[in-house]
């Protein structure tokens, strides 16, 4: 056993998660906690713009990192970055959100202090957060290590949110911690009656079927199953096909990789694929809107298997508390390679009409999209779309192997991509591999949150923008009101923005393209 302050065993926990950098805005109830992440060696201190931008950066961190996190000062603070933490809740991203709170005398005290409502009540934001984060706690000395690693501990095996407040008079408390335990990140065990029945009814299935297919969603990746969903899939030989917020989940140049399928929006030989197939096995489904063409999924669930991370539905009986990463690489060891799962489908994107020729001046969507498919995108590139005619876009697009999608496709908060940018490019540091950061961002969402292009030169990073000028809202004009003045924005000198910024090396080139 030896001491150590809460602070600094709070910091140890994040790094042994994989957490290298920490972001927010320094505020007068975090500071002292500041001056201990910027005086440990492993963690790094990167401060954004505005609390807003650092919760989408701690996001975006998550996504290519594993688990994110976020520090901000109490009140307003953390009700600046409510929205960017709201979206990780949606789309189950982990990130530790840590509060720096008024000392627990002036709490108990009610004492009327800036940052509050006035009321005396200081667990009012903390309720707020309450629904959108999996796990909250306060520290005090005597709690700090069970909570810490209890609430950490619920942010990587539910991979969404948590939420913990951190007293002033707290951060340089000392506690008594053993260094040599390391943190629990075991998942619960499958119910094991449940799990065998659910394994016998599926195969069962598996075998009366004539055609099955792979239906693959986001939630694989969020919960760590993509090694167990491609060696189901392979051993298995089913075709599989993602969702929008699936894409990236297995190689898009991997034989059975059919394409994505987005309802009618679809391509049609990509809809006669899956809506043909008599039994679909739907893994980490997120049954959104835009992720499934505006709800046209012609998905029966007459013909579905739905694998989850806490249950298993066989078309209308749920297996409850059956995770689909524990329960695929057993119900793949049963299953035998079925000749009808073992064709080798074509790859959709060799049919696709040839690259259309262009004139000097314009340059259209279509052209644009396939262009860079073709003659841009590099293995294990990060994409990041803003969600809008950038997430639309590459929906068709053909990504290269070892390639990250991210788009905020279900929350889709205006501006989101800035932030995500800043923080997958400092999470692409940790990589072992060189990986590029790639945004595509319409003008519309960039005015929102440009500030934080200034954080990322501060910081050396060198991430590839796009910025499609649709000059406005481009997808709110094809929602309602086309020609509404309330869809204009300001036209920028886009292509002085990192001159603005204080950039000495980057540049920034134009070109034009049809409106859509």
């Amino acid at each position: 056993m030896t001491k150590m302050k809460v602070a600094l065993y709070l910091i140890r926990r994040l790094k042994e998660l994989g957490v290298k950098h920490v972001f927010g805005v320094p505020g007068d109830f975090n500071l002292e906690m500041l001056d201990l992440v910027e005086d440990e060696e492993g963690i790094k201190w990167i401060g954004g713009c505005n609390e807003l931008n650092a919760g989408y950066a701690a996001d975006g961190y998550a996504r290519v990192n594993k688990m994110g996190a976020l520090i901000t000062t109490f009140g307003v603070g953390e009700l600046s970055a409510i929205n960017a933490i709201a979206g990780s809740y949606a789309e189950m991203v982990p990130v530790v959100h840590i509060v720096g709170t008024p000392s627990t005398k002036s709490q108990a005290e009610g004492a009327m202090l800036h940052h509050t409502l006035g009321n005396g009540n200081f667990r009012i934001y903390m309720k707020m957060y309450e629904g959108i984060t999996v796990a909250q706690t306060s520290l005090n000395p005597k709690n700090a290590k069970s909570e810490i690693d209890r609430v950490l501990r619920e942010c990587y095996i539910k991979a969404r949110p948590v939420y913990i407040s951190l007293p002033t008079d707290v951060y340089g408390e000392e506690i008594e911690v053993d260094l040599s335990d390391d943190l629990n990140l075991s998942y619960p065990e499958n119910p094991r009656e449940v799990e065998d029945a659910a394994i016998n009814q599926i195969v069962k299935e598996i075998q009366k079927a004539k055609c099955t297919i792979v239906l693959a969603d986001v939630g694989t990746t969020r919960y760590s199953t993509t090694k167990e969903l491609l060696d189901f899939v392979e051993k298995t030989g089913f075709p599989i096909f993602t969702s929008p917020m699936g894409k990236g989940v297995i190689s898009e140049n991997h034989p059975l990789f059919g394409g994505t399928y987005i309802g009618n929006v679809s391509e049609l030989h990509i809809r006669q694929e899956v809506e043909g197939a008599d039994l679909i096995l739907s893994i980490g489904a997120l049954k959104s809107d835009f992720n499934t063409g505006g709800f046209t999924y012609r998905v029966s669930t007459k013909k579905t298997i739905e694998f989850r991370n806490d249950h298993v539905k066989i078309f209308f009986a749920v297996y409850e508390n059956v995770s689909m990463r524990q329960i695929l690489p057993k119900l793949t060891s049963r299953l035998v390679q079925h000749q009808h799962g073992s064709k080798r489908i074509r790859t959709p994107y060799l049919s696709q009409p040839p690259i259309e020729e262009i004139n000097s001046q314009q340059i259209t969507h279509s052209w644009l999209w396939k262009e860079i498919s073709s003659k841009f995108f590099k293995p294990n590139d990060i994409i990041i779309a803003e969600t809008g005619t950038s997430m639309f876009g590459l929906m068709d697009v053909r990504f290269p192997e070892g390639a990250t999608f991210i788009s905020q496709i279900l929350y889709g908060s205006i501006g989101y991509s800035i932030g995500a940018t800043l923080g997958a490019a400092l999470a692409a540091k940790n990589n072992e591999i060189k990986r590029r950061v790639i945004l595509f961002v319409g003008d519309g969402s960039l005015q929102v949150t440009v500030q934080e292009i200034s954080t990322i030169i501060r910081n050396n990073l060198d991430p590839i923008i796009f910025i499609l000028n649709n000059d406005g809202y481009t997808i709110e004009r094809m929602i309602h009101g086309l020609e509404r003045k309330y869809n204009d924005i300001q036209p920028w000198q886009y292509c002085k923005t990192l001159e603005y910024f204080g950039a000495t090396s980057a540049k920034g080139k134009k070109a034009k393209f049809t409106k859509i």
